[in-house]
């Protein structure tokens, strides 16, 4: 009966005016984005072999996957919360441990963010807003980039986007439990990359603050108490990981305190912002310290020759070959300051069509004022025309509240808050800010953008429409400067800029005309052509991520970024040298617990993800104080630890104790001791610790 009641529920609202039309645009959105996510998606092997190596750590036992841990001994933990982990883990725990196991859970994610922001506009402004928000995220660069790797962002995006949902509902009901799920979900957010969670808080409290149809005490007590759901929720991983003793869990990577409270409010949190050391300008270098100095002249040639390779003319690249690809990625956004986002780093990732996003806020809230006026106006004429008693204070606060609580405006505020807050915090932050941190930015731009098409319309049916004019000249005209500006940095789809001046004047035009005539679908259909013109280039910069496999640590869309080797992450000579180590290392006297230790993860993620128990005594970066020589020398006394390599990734920044002990104790073997396929390979060189424990402890 209930499934018989149920069905005739959904067919009766199918029959609905415009449902059609509404599943339509949900499918069409959802595709696009399943589309740019998915196709060619193996191709990224294991794309940030950091994450890849931690899941496959977490998958030895429940202890390394409460705690997040990176090597399957449990030394060192991942320099995030656990809770993407966890999800990638229970997928490959389910479907197997492989690159798609880990990919796909993130690429349905993105596809995810696409359906419900489509939904949320859809319903508030209409399909026509629905389908440029959507297909305006679904083809943002760095949203597509960041949805085919394996980080954390494609996580925390959905599940900011969700709170923002849940919380316009609030808005609009003044109902606890949406409230509280808001919050709920935020604090969850919090446990994939922690503060940056807490960005859609200002748009939500100041949404509510403004909307909530219940009375200003009952806002309060209710913002308050979702604040504490929020905190709850974020904070008890946190207290469980400091309530545990140091000995019995791995040291907290990244952290100079091994806590994971320091790491949330230092290295994660406020020094992102105010500056740190690994920020743009501020890495610090100490040659020698983590590599012999007898590789380190060669090392320091090779750098000098690469940096000369990376400085050649810049080069014309077709938009669907791929005939070059930059030599090192771009890890930093340009300086702080107001045109950041659209500078070298962040606008080729993010910027192409941001102004839009800007003048439909604008846009969007203009015509949510006109209407109020409107609607107030009118008030005041029908309460001219009633009897004296019905002009009661009462009454005219009611008309005032009922232009509050638009659901329009609601969402306007919680959705543009974000975009607002996200878009000022990446402009002014001084400390670390990757490329595709912009991802971020992505939700509450689209959702401006749908917004915006439908306001600009609906302010081109008014008299005069002047406003309309004038908002949708100033956003088709600087989204194609914009636009104009990266395609010539860039070198991309240049053949495309006629078009796009050409095609936005038409629009442009047509728009006039219509306004003009007072033709409401001439309007509509005028902004829609001009928004289409205008992500052309944008998606053709983003399905450039098919053309190469991602860049582990830095995704990025574009045919010229850096690409990624797929697989493991290393190259056909990488892994030969990677292969011949392991062969060595386990047929003379490797120990189980720890058959190899690197300086930083990156160089121990492939050992990892190639079935070897190794682990990085310098964390992330190399400089973490996990390990200083005498614990070391315990390790290497307890048959725990014997093989130390030093060099690779990170390892100019200066090592630790540990590291620095191995140099002043242990034994340098030369490459063809170990049967390395090469003379020199990439600053990488094997030391055997065994019987050295008094010199470890001594030098540590």
């Amino acid at each position: 009966m209930r499934r018989g009641r149920r069905g005739a529920r959904l067919a009766a609202r199918l029959r609905e005016p415009g449902a059609l039309a509404w599943l339509a645009g949900l499918a069409t959105v959802t595709a696009a984005s399943a589309v740019l996510n998915v196709v060619k998606l193996s191709q990224n092997g294991y794309a940030n072999i950091f994450y890849s190596a931690a899941v496959r750590s977490m998958l030895d036992s429940w202890h390394n996957f409460f705690f997040a841990s990176f090597d399957p001994a449990g030394l060192v933990s991942v320099d995030k919360p656990p809770l993407a982990l966890w999800v990638q883990t229970l997928s490959a725990k389910i479907f197997g441990f492989s690159p798609l196991s880990l990919l796909l859970p993130e690429a349905l994610m993105g596809v995810a963010a696409v359906a419900l922001l489509y939904v949320v506009i859809a319903r508030r402004f209409g399909v026509f807003a629905g389908v440029a928000a959507g297909v305006a995220l679904a083809v943002f660069p760095s949203f597509v980039a960041v949805s085919r790797a394996n980080g954390v962002d494609p996580l925390l995006i959905l599940l900011s986007l969700g709170a923002c949902v849940a919380a316009i509902r609030a808005c609009e009901s003044g109902s606890w439990l949406s409230l509280l799920l808001a919050g709920a979900l935020i604090g969850l957010a919090f446990n994939t990359k922690t503060l940056a969670a807490y960005l859609t808080v200002p748009g939500i409290a100041l949404g509510y603050f403004v909307c909530a149809p219940v009375s200003m005490p009952r806002r309060v007590a209710q913002l308050l108490v979702a604040g504490l759901v929020a905190a709850i929720f974020s904070f008890a991983w946190i207290a469980a990981v400091e309530a545990t003793s140091a000995s019995k869990r791995p040291y907290v990577g990244s952290s100079t305190d091994n806590t994971e409270l320091g790491l949330t409010f230092g290295y994660n949190g406020f020094g992102r912002v105010e500056g740190q050391n690994g920020g743009p300008g501020r890495t610090q270098s100490k040659p020698g310290a983590a590599v012999p100095k007898s590789v380190q002249l060669r090392i320091n040639r090779r750098l000098e020759s690469a940096e000369k390779q990376h400085q050649v003319a810049k080069r014309t690249y077709a938009p669907s070959i791929n005939i070059g690809r930059n030599r090192r990625p771009v890890p930093f956004g340009g300086p702080p300051g107001v045109l950041r986002l659209w500078g070298r780093g962040l606008g080729e990732q993010g910027g192409w069509y941001l102004p839009f996003a800007f003048f439909g806020l604008f846009a969007t809230l203009a015509m949510l004022g006109l209407q109020n006026r409107q609607r107030e106006g009118r008030g005041r004429r029908a309460q001219e025309g009633a009897p004296r008693t019905a002009l009661t204070p009462g009454a005219l606060a009611g008309a005032e509240a009922l232009g509050r609580r638009d659901p329009r405006l609601i969402a306007t505020i919680v959705l543009g808050g974000w975009f607002m807050t996200e878009a000022v915090l990446l402009s002014a932050s001084k400390g670390i800010v990757h490329p595709y941190y912009i991802s971020a930015v992505a939700p509450g731009a689209a959702a401006m953008i749908g917004s915006g098409v439908a306001s600009l319309v609906s302010l081109a049916r008014r008299r005069p429409p002047l406003a309309a004019l004038v908002l949708a000249g100033g956003a088709v005209a600087t989204t194609v400067v914009a636009e104009l500006v990266m395609m010539q940095r860039e070198h991309y789809m240049k053949w495309f800029e006629p078009l796009l001046l050409g095609g936005a004047a038409v629009c442009l035009a047509g728009l006039l005309l219509a306004a003009l005539l007072g033709r409401g679908r001439g309007a509509a259909v005028a902004v829609g052509l001009a928004l289409a013109v205008l992500l052309v280039v944008p998606t053709g910069y983003a399905s450039s991520t098919w053309l190469a496999p991602v860049e582990s640590t830095f995704p990025a869309p574009g045919p010229t970024q850096t690409a990624g080797s797929g697989g493991v992450g290393l190259s056909e000579r990488a892994l030969d040298i990677t292969e011949a180590m392991m062969r060595y290392v386990r047929t003379h006297g490797g120990t189980p617990r720890y058959e190899i230790l690197t300086v930083a993860s990156d160089a121990a993620a492939p050992f990892i993800l190639l079935g070897m128990n190794a682990a990085a005594v310098g964390g992330y970066s190399g400089v973490d104080p996990v390990l200083g020589g005498p614990k070391l020398a315990r390790l290497v006394a307890r048959r725990e630890a014997r093989y130390v390599m030093l060099g690779g990734e990170y390892a100019s920044r200066g090592g630790n104790r540990a590291t620095k002990a191995v140099l002043a104790a242990c034994r340098e073997m030369a490459p063809a001791q170990w049967h390395s396929p090469v003379a020199y390979p990439s600053g990488l060189v094997l030391f055997d610790c065994a019987g050295r424990e008094r010199r470890l402890a001594a030098a540590g």
